[in-house]
């Protein structure tokens, strides 16, 4: 595999992109559900390689950060129409905190269980935000649903460096636990610094979590693991941690780490004293990896090249060019689709 040079691009999408990249979107994926079926349509929006492909061939920026939210607001306006069985609740900044009103009216209009993709949404943000503890606050959250599928695409920023990242989930018909979750995490570097409760190796660690609220020892245990800090160099200890939040959890008694951390005020500090208390007063290991899966530029001051599958990119290719020989639009229109495939084609193809 040669590596991919993938550039950063900034600015907004102007208006005429916009509505061009609604225009070729709408029949793409309606010949994706109709040909190879709704169950696909969902996992190609959860395969992060297809997303980025999709709005690269809808004209956008090559890797840009803004590809998730401009595809994202693209796909909410062409999938929620009377047309589709299939809608897009949330998306970035206020668009996410509006999340559940949208699910509870979407669902009222193609007959799915708002109350369980309600919870879905919750566990998702709280998921991403603070047990997969890594460095980067979500500020996108956007929920794809059918009265059979549904999946989440959200995206966080680490304020500091500058840097952004996107979380795919897997494809879920009921609600799932939180282990191995992911798809698939875009992101343009590694952490070393990472506190994954989300991983199948930190599944005790998140029992004991639970057990530390459950029997009310969590504070005098966190001040025993303040105390061993001081001998103990690298921790990170939190200082602030919501007490009351705890102590709501405590008088809720939680039967999993799934209902702790819908707990409202449980948060990454509260969730990172609980994983350590677990690790260095009852030796109970969490997961230090990153789990992020695919290392491309996806925003930041400065894009560091990364190298690419370029079998998975093959394959999005050439499952696109298909796509765009069967659409419904005009030459013209289609012509220039195929002109941005081949432009992908020189880009990711080429020989090894």
């Amino acid at each position: 595999m040669k590596d991919i040079y993938l550039p950063l691009h900034h600015g907004k999408a102007p208006y005429w992109l916009l509505n061009r990249m609604k225009r070729l979107a709408e029949p793409i994926v309606k010949l994706i559900i109709v040909e190879y079926g709704e169950r696909e349509f969902f996992r190609r929006i959860s395969d992060p390689i297809f997303f980025q492909s999709f709005s690269n061939v809808l004209g956008f920026d090559w890797n840009s950060s803004g590809s998730t939210t401009v595809l994202t607001g693209v796909l909410k306006s062409v999938l929620n129409k009377e047309e589709f069985e299939v809608r897009v609740a949330g998306g970035k900044g206020s668009s996410a905190l509006r999340a559940p009103e949208e699910i509870q009216k979407y669902s009222e209009e193609i007959g799915a269980d708002p109350e369980k993709l309600i919870k879905f949404s919750r566990i998702a943000a709280k998921t991403d935000g603070a047990a997969l503890i890594d460095g980067y606050s979500i500020y996108h959250h956007a929920v794809f649903f059918s009265p059979r599928y549904f999946t989440v695409v959200q995206q966080g920023m680490n304020e500091k460096e500058k840097l952004a990242r996107r979380y795919h989930w897997e494809v879920y018909r009921s609600i799932p636990k939180i282990e191995e979750v992911h798809s698939g995490i875009v992101a343009e570097r590694q952490e070393k610094e990472v506190v994954n409760m989300v991983s199948r190796l930190s599944r005790n660690a998140r029992d004991v979590c639970v057990d530390l609220v459950r029997d009310g020892s969590f504070k005098r245990d966190y001040r025993k693991l303040l105390s061993i800090s001081k001998f103990r160099g690298g921790l990170y200890i939190p200082r602030r941690i919501d007490w009351k939040a705890v102590e709501k959890a405590y008088n809720l008694q939680p039967k999993n780490f799934e209902e702790l951390i819908l707990v409202k005020g449980i948060g990454r500090e509260t969730v990172r004293a609980l994983a350590l208390i677990s690790d260095l007063i009852y030796n109970v290991n969490y997961d230090r990896e990153d789990p992020a899966k695919y290392c491309f530029a996806v925003g930041g001051k400065d894009g560091v090249p990364f190298p690419v599958r370029k079998q998975t990119y093959d394959e999005v290719i050439e499952f696109m060019r298909e796509v765009v020989k069967q659409t419904e639009l005009g030459n013209v229109e289609k012509r220039n689709l195929m002109r941005n495939l081949q432009k992908m084609v020189s880009r990711y193809g080429g020989s090894d």
